[in-house]
């Protein structure tokens, strides 16, 4: 058994790295140079950017709602880990076709500000 929570450690810990990553992924690519970017880059930035902001509000909602205390701490990180992968996986859909409009509404302003129109 203790094989399995190790193991179920390092799967959530590499979880939270990777999504630490992909924030920084993110800000660098926000920080770096997009004057020269095309047009579809500039859309996947901003939808990326949609992508996390969504996570962070689902992940904000999310604590709003109690947690069992009748759970071992085997049991919850499992939870967390799905969780945080489904949140994910929400927040990258719902930043795919129309979305918020957030990422619609940033790269029509990139576009003015990079003087791409």
């Amino acid at each position: 058994m203790s094989l399995t929570i190790d193991g179920l450690n390092a799967l959530y810990d590499t979880n939270n790295t990777m999504s630490s990553g992909s924030t920084n992924k993110l800000e660098d690519t926000l920080n770096s140079d997009l004057s020269k970017a095309t047009e579809d880059e500039l859309m996947d930035v901003c939808k990326d950017f949609e992508a996390y902001f969504t996570e962070q509000m689902f992940k904000a909602m999310q604590k709003m709602i109690p947690e069992s205390e009748n759970v071992s701490s085997s049991t919850r990180q499992l939870q967390d880990y799905y969780k945080e992968q489904m949140v994910q996986s929400f927040a990258e859909q719902s930043a795919q076709g129309e979305g918020l409009g957030l990422a619609q509404m940033l790269y029509e302003q990139m576009k003015r500000n990079y003087g791409l129109e």
